[in-house]
């Protein structure tokens, strides 16, 4: 009978693996299937899903509206079920373009120290370094925060919602310590109102939060004026040397820590769009 031949193997100098035993050696760092997670952005996607992306409703609900023909794709009407579009597509909904980009939401617990807008040359700290894992998308802050406040700021790429809320008086809840305490007769001042430039600007509520102190305040206010806070303490001649957004337009700080960051519920950017 003939001999089976012999295989050679090289030898790699590495342990051959013991049954019954794990393997103590760290995996290797693959890249699998990294190149399948790209999207190709000519890639063709279903009309429903380019529908439900655009914010205008589910995927199931757009069935229902493609069908009743109010979608239309390059100008002609559509109400195949499966059909599939080009991301450059032309896809209008009762006549208003839609854009198949999903709608992203992040709130961030920002740190002081931090740039809103900041110059590249000058190699800032931004905020967007912070949510910079936050979302493939571009995402920008919404309205205006100085570089030393705290608190909550939020980011979308939601263009619509963003307008909204920056040209709204959106409710918001501040702790702001001062350069000094705030005596009783200048509380009373805050809680009447401050005149900014003609304009009346009264708070919801202010209160003392350290009653020992008086140093700390929270101001519950609705204003879309840049520096509101501060503009006000000064007209009183306090200087504010901490200010912390707890609140804003109904979204809290809860389970956020300083830094980071989170996406919002369906049901909080139901809340933000009733504002």
């Amino acid at each position: 009978m003939a001999k089976k031949p012999t295989s050679h193997k090289r030898n790699t100098g590495k342990r051959a693996d013991t049954p019954g035993k794990k393997d103590s050696r760290k995996p290797m760092n693959r890249r699998v299937g990294i190149d399948k997670q790209v999207k190709d952005p000519d890639a063709k996607m279903r009309l429903n899903k380019y529908i439900s992306n655009s914010g205008i409703c589910s995927r199931r609900e757009a069935d229902v509206y493609i069908a009743s023909g109010n979608v239309t794709v390059n100008g002609k009407v559509v109400t195949e079920m499966g059909y599939k579009v080009n991301r450059n597509d032309e896809v209008r909904f009762d006549g208003q373009r839609l854009n198949p980009q999903q709608k992203e939401y992040v709130l961030l617990n920002k740190p002081s120290g931090f740039f809103v807008t900041g110059n590249i040359e000058k190699k800032n700290r931004t905020v967007m370094d912070l949510v910079a894992r936050a979302s493939k998308n571009k995402i920008v802050p919404v309205g205006s925060f100085e570089t030393n406040s705290k608190g909550l700021l939020l980011f979308t790429n939601d263009g619509t919602l963003e307008k909204k809320l920056a040209k709204r008086p959106i409710r918001q809840l501040f702790e702001v310590e001062l350069s000094s305490p705030l005596k009783a007769a200048d509380l009373e001042q805050l809680r009447e109102g401050i005149r900014l430039k003609g304009e009346l600007v009264k708070p919801h509520k202010v209160e003392y939060v350290n009653e020992k102190s008086k140093q700390v305040i929270g101001v519950e206010i609705s204003s879309n004026i840049p520096q509101v806070i501060q503009k006000m303490c000064i007209k009183l001649g306090y200087e504010v040397q901490n200010l912390d957004r707890v609140i804003y337009g109904g979204l809290t700080k809860k389970n956020l820590p300083r830094g980071q960051f989170r996406h919002l519920t369906r049901q909080e950017v139901i809340n933000l769009g009733m504002l």
